[in-house]
């Protein structure tokens, strides 16, 4: 990575010191994955520090609706000029918009959605009145894209229809993990790339190859690709590496690991 170069890593995650190794524990025992920390912001924020990442993007997931209040204000109270962080909401809320204007009370970015974790399917038209009341707020939302390791299939999101949302939601922030659908990067080519979302690398440069990661920067365009780790289940330095060694055109590496980041967030 070129010295000295700014990077904002767009998916991460963190849990609150007593929580975080219950939650490490429990994930690990599904995923062969060896974490990169300890899931808490001290270990985000060594790992940050040793590999010259300026700003990570906190992505909670809210699993149930006792968990609202409690998760939302726990990642407002970690942020610091180093620290962003998206709020989250229950899918299956009986007042989204009571639970969407709580989090843009609280100055939060956007909300992160995990289909599989929270059990829903992402372009049902319940979430498109979702999605379309958020957007309205000005929140960018996350979504997990593609298989989970930890889950069977079928699968309750595909590129095919993050497409039909982002065709739905003209003018929504949408960020869509995994360069667009973990393992479904050929649909990605076929169906989502070109399309008005942005994509993050989480997870990324391990498993898909570098001659299909270069066809997706081509068809999408350098200006919505954005630099993500899904930390601490990957490891930012290695994927930054393997982004630098690739044949970018001049002024791409920075867009991706820097400024599509600091637009998108307005910073």
């Amino acid at each position: 990575m070129p010295k000295g170069q700014a990077v904002i890593d767009f998916h991460t995650h963190i849990f609150p010191d007593g929580l975080a190794p219950r939650v490490l524990d429990g994930i690990s025992s599904k995923v062969n994955i060896t974490p990169t920390s300890d899931e808490t912001l001290a270990g985000l924020l060594k790992n940050m520090n040793d590999w010259g990442i300026k700003i990570s993007v906190i992505q909670p997931v809210v699993t149930k609706q006792s968990h609202f209040v409690g998760v939302n204000e726990w990642v407002r109270s970690v942020c610091s000029e180093r620290i962003i962080a998206f709020g989250g909401i229950y899918p299956h809320t009986d007042n989204y918009k009571r639970d969407i204007d709580y989090v843009v009370s609280l100055g939060l970015r956007g909300l992160k959605f995990h289909p599989e974790y929270q059990d829903f399917t992402v372009d049902s038209p319940r979430m498109l009145r979702i999605y379309d009341y958020a957007s309205d707020k000005g929140l960018i939302m996350l979504f997990h894209g593609g298989e989970d390791p930890s889950v069977s299939p079928p699968y309750k999101s595909s590129p095919a229809r993050y497409a039909r949302i982002a065709q739905e939601l003209r003018g929504g922030k949408i960020v869509v993990a995994h360069l667009g659908g973990y393992n479904q990067w050929d649909d990605v080519e076929r169906y989502l790339a070109g399309q008005n979302v942005w994509l993050d690398t989480s997870m990324g440069f391990e498993y898909f190859s570098p001659e299909q990661f270069m066809r997706i920067l081509k068809t999408h365009g350098p200006d919505r690709i954005l630099f993500a780790s899904d930390s601490p289940w990957s490891c930012a330095e290695k994927e930054l590496n393997s982004l630098s060694a690739l044949p970018l055109e001049e002024g791409v590496f920075e867009k991706i690991v820097f400024e599509n980041a600091r637009t998108l967030l307005g910073i």
